[in-house]
C-alpha cells in the first residue's frame, strides 16, 4: 500500500484548510471569528427603540443579536424600556397624571403601559422605515420580555439563522434576577444557545451566575461599565463569574490595549454606543473592528453590517495567495520523496 509522505499530507491540508485558517488568522477577536453585530435597543436608529418593530428590522437587516434593556413593572412583569421612566420615549403625559412625582415604570401596570405608544427618540429615528412592514399588528408598543422572546424565535423560523437575545438587568434587583432566568428556561433556552445577559452591577452578574448553576444552565454573562470601572473590579476577578465585559468606547483607556488585556482574561469585549451615521462611521467600525473588538452595539445595524463585511474582505488574502503557499508545500512534499528515494539507492 502507498503510505503518502508527511509533508505531502500536510499540503494536502493545507489546500482543504488554507481559507478558514486566513480568516481566523487576519482576526483579532477571542474566538478568531467575526466581530458580533448587536443591534442596540432594535434598529434604535432608524424606529421607536426597544419596540418590536425595531427589533425586527434589526433582524430583517441581519443583526446577530438584539437587545432588549429589562424593566418591572408594578404587578411584577418585565418590559423592554431603557429608562427607569416612561416619560422621554412614551405619550405617558398624554394618558396619566404624575405618580409619586413622575412616571416610572413600577408605577404603572402591564395592562396600563400597554396603552403606551413609543415615540422616536434621536439620530434618524422615524415612525416608518422605506420599504419596511412590521409583522406586529402593534409594532411600537412597550413589548414584554416574552414578546421580544416570541419574535427572535419566529424571525429565527423565518431567516433560517438564529436570532441572539442579550437582555440587560436595568435593576440590580434578585425578582429581576429571577424572572430573566426563569423566562429564559421557560421558552427553552439552556446555556449553549445565543443569549447573554448584561448588567452594570457586577453582583447582579455574580448572583446570576450563581442562580444559573443551580439551575443547571450556562448563559453567556456581561458585565457593564467603563474602562476605568471595569479595571478597578479587575478583569481577572471578573473573568471568575463573567464571559464578558461590555465597555463604553469613549471612556478613558478603552482601546486596543483594553481589548487584548481583556482577551488574555479570556474576557470578552463588546462595545457601545456605536450611534454614529454619517460618513465617519464606517471608519469608525473598521478601526474598532482592528482592535480586535469581539461585538458592537450599534444603533445602526446596516451600518454596521457594511462595515464588517468590508473588514472582512480586507483581512482575507486574495485566494491566489493561498494556492500558492498550497502549492509551494505540495513541491516540497515532492521534493521531500525524492530526497527520501535517493537516499536508498546506492
Amino acid at each position: 500500500m502507498f503510505k503518502a509522505h508527511p509533508l505531502a499530507a500536510l499540503a494536502l491540508a493545507a489546500a482543504t484548510l488554507a481559507a478558514p485558517l486566513a480568516a481566523q488568522a487576519a482576526l483579532n477577536t477571542l474566538d478568531g471569528k467575526a466581530p458580533l453585530v448587536i443591534a442596540h435597543r432594535g434598529a434604535s436608529g432608524y424606529l421607536p427603540e426597544h419596540t418590536l418593530g425595531g427589533y425586527e428590522l434589526a433582524v430583517k437587516m441581519g443583526a446577530d443579536y438584539i437587545e432588549p434593556d429589562l424593566q418591572l413593572t408594578k404587578d411584577g412583569q418585565l418590559v423592554a424600556m431603557h429608562d427607569t421612566s416612561l416619560l422621554r420615549t412614551t405619550n405617558v403625559a398624554d394618558l396619566y397624571a404624575k405618580r409619586n412625582g413622575g412616571y416610572n415604570v413600577s408605577e404603572f401596570t402591564l395592562a396600563e403601559i400597554k396603552t403606551l405608544t413609543v415615540k422616536p427618540t434621536g439620530g434618524l429615528a422615524a415612525t416608518s422605515y422605506q420599504g419596511f412592514t412590521p409583522s406586529s399588528a402593534d409594532p411600537y408598543r412597550v413589548p414584554t420580555f416574552q414578546e421580544v422572546i416570541d419574535l427572535a424565535k419566529s424571525q429565527s423560523a423565518l431567516t433560517g439563522r438564529q436570532i441572539g437575545l442579550y437582555p440587560e438587568a436595568k435593576q440590580a434587583d434578585p425578582l429581576m434576577e429571577d424572572l430573566i432566568l426563569s423566562t429564559l428556561v421557560a421558552n427553552g433556552y439552556k446555556g449553549s444557545d445565543k443569549v447573554f445577559i448584561q448588567s452594570f452591577s457586577a453582583d447582579t452578574v455574580k448572583s446570576i451566575h450563581a442562580k444559573q448553576q443551580a439551575l443547571g444552565v450556562d448563559f453567556q454573562l456581561v458585565v457593564l461599565g467603563s474602562a476605568n470601572a471595569i479595571n478597578n473590579l479587575g478583569l481577572a476577578n471578573i473573568a471568575q463569574y463573567a464571559d464578558g465585559v461590555g465597555v463604553s468606547i469613549t471612556s478613558s483607556g478603552m482601546g486596543q490595549s483594553f481589548i487584548e488585556a481583556a482577551h488574555a482574561n479570556q474576557l470578552k469585549v463588546h462595545g457601545y454606543t456605536f450611534s454614529k451615521f454619517d460618513d465617519t462611521a464606517k471608519d469608525q467600525y473598521l478601526q474598532w473592528y482592528g482592535y480586535g473588538i469581539d461585538g458592537v452595539f450599534s444603533n445602526y445595524t446596516d451600518k454596521a453590517l457594511a462595515a464588517r463585511t468590508e473588514f472582512l474582505a480586507a483581512a482575507v488574502p486574495e485566494p491566489g495567495t493561498w494556492a500558492m503557499f498550497g502549492l509551494g508545500l505540495a513541491g516540497l512534499a515532492v521534493f521531500g520523496r525524492r530526497r527520501a528515494g535517493a537516499a536508498f539507492v546506492r
